[in-house]
């Protein structure tokens, strides 16, 4: 009896890595981070290549609307801000920078090949 309790805990324990591993490369914790770049409006900025002080006003409008706010740093990452409350938007702790420079601090995950973070704190940068 002991030795089958054994051997299926072991056979279990075994089943148990591959999840573990798995949801590690999900995102897991995080990395702590300080960043600084553009916050963009995603869909002009990867359809029609707009961005910059110009297009603060239909960005501005965008993100009234739904469209996504993310942060572009100087080497071409986009992080999308997250957050880990259900049904928390993110696009209000970005809109009055809209176009501009930022930095902010956070919890940097990423997931199939998305960088997000989880914004702590975020300002104006020069």
């Amino acid at each position: 009896m002991l030795k089958r309790m054994l051997a299926s805990t072991a056979v279990l324990a075994l089943f148990a890595l591959p999840l573990r591993a798995q949801a590690a490369a999900a995102g897991g914790s995080g990395d702590q981070v300080t960043l600084t770049g553009q916050v963009i409006d995603v869909n002009c900025y990867s359809t029609h290549q707009l961005s910059g002080a110009q297009h603060k006003n239909c960005a501005t409008a965008c993100a009234n609307k739904g469209v996504s706010l993310a942060i572009l740093t100087n080497d071409g990452t986009i992080y999308m801000p997250v957050s880990s409350k259900p049904a928390d938007p993110q696009n209000s702790r970005l809109l009055a920078f809209a176009e501009g420079k930022v930095k902010v601090t956070g919890t940097h995950r990423m997931a199939n090949g998305l960088h997000t973070i989880e914004i702590a704190t975020v300002e104006a940068a020069s």
